[in-house]
């Protein structure tokens, strides 16, 4: 991932501790009530569009890969597959904000060092992911702010091919617009696209970097599939997508066969 190092690197061993109480009752209450007032404030400040999360699998690990536009993802997502059990990388200079300290480890936040190769960060997740739960990546690593789909980074495409966890593209689109609408006491659209999970396979051929950046594409054009085509940004370009590195179960489409038009109905 191309991350930016922070100016004063903590170490490694510094992570924050993943619980915030001793009391297991106590967290799940704690978790209750943040996650229930954020999703009415989300709901409040958006007209949410988000009926499509309800595809998500209520068990077994996966891997979500999304676009980040701004903060909205985080609260919408995380609130409304609660309580599924999901954790997802945060940059480590997160906790340096007690109140974002605070929801990121209710969230299950893993720490991750910018402008490096976090090997323990990585091995938490693949841990998460053994255990069944939901891991979320934002292959692009930072926000866009206006919405169009930057250039995706690999780690989302090591971490799947390494731990063998199927891959589901969570498309966010709308919110880019959040910060005029606010300004106007607007509400804002926004809208959660939910595609068709699938597994990056490398045939057998080592992680090349060659490997991982075609991977990469191919995953980042699984997602572009999912939203409007002005919000597609670097992958536009949906006639050069492949899938050499991707497998869909028998049955199961591509994503991108959800950017051709749908058939004209006949009249009568």
């Amino acid at each position: 991932m191309n991350y930016t190092a922070p100016q004063s690197r903590t170490p490694k061993t510094s992570h924050p501790p993943a619980n915030l109480t001793k009391s297991g009752i106590f967290k799940k209450g704690l978790a209750w009530a943040v996650n229930t007032i954020l999703f009415l404030l989300t709901g409040l400040l958006c007209r949410m569009d988000a009926a499509e999360l309800a595809r998500i699998p209520q068990r077994g690990p996966l891997i979500l890969i999304g676009n980040h536009i701004n903060f909205l993802e985080v609260p919408t997502l995380f609130t409304r597959i609660w309580p599924r059990p999901v954790a997802g990388f945060s940059k480590v200079e997160t906790w340096y904000n007690p109140f974002k300290a605070f929801l990121f480890n209710i969230w299950g936040g893993v720490p991750l060092h910018r402008g490096e190769a976090d090997l323990e960060a990585f091995r938490t997740a693949e841990k998460i992911l053994q255990a069944g739960k939901i891991f979320v990546i934002s292959p692009e690593g930072t926000r866009s702010g206006d919405g169009r789909l930057q250039k995706g980074h690999p780690g989302a495409t090591l971490l799947a091919v390494r731990s063998g966890a199927p891959v589901m593209p969570l498309a966010f689109y709308g919110s880019e617009n959040f910060w005029n609408n606010i300004k106007k006491l607007k509400r804002t659209d926004f809208h959660v696209r939910v595609g068709n999970p699938f597994w990056v396979e490398t045939h057998g051929q080592g992680l090349s970097r060659e490997v991982r950046e075609q991977a990469t594409r191919e995953m980042m054009h699984q997602l572009a599939a999912l939203l409007p085509s002005e919000n597609r940004g670097v992958y536009a370009d949906m006639e050069n997508a492949t899938e050499k590195y991707l497998r869909f179960e028998p049955g199961v489409e591509s994503n991108l066969r959800r950017v051709l038009p749908p058939p004209a109905q006949e009249s009568l």
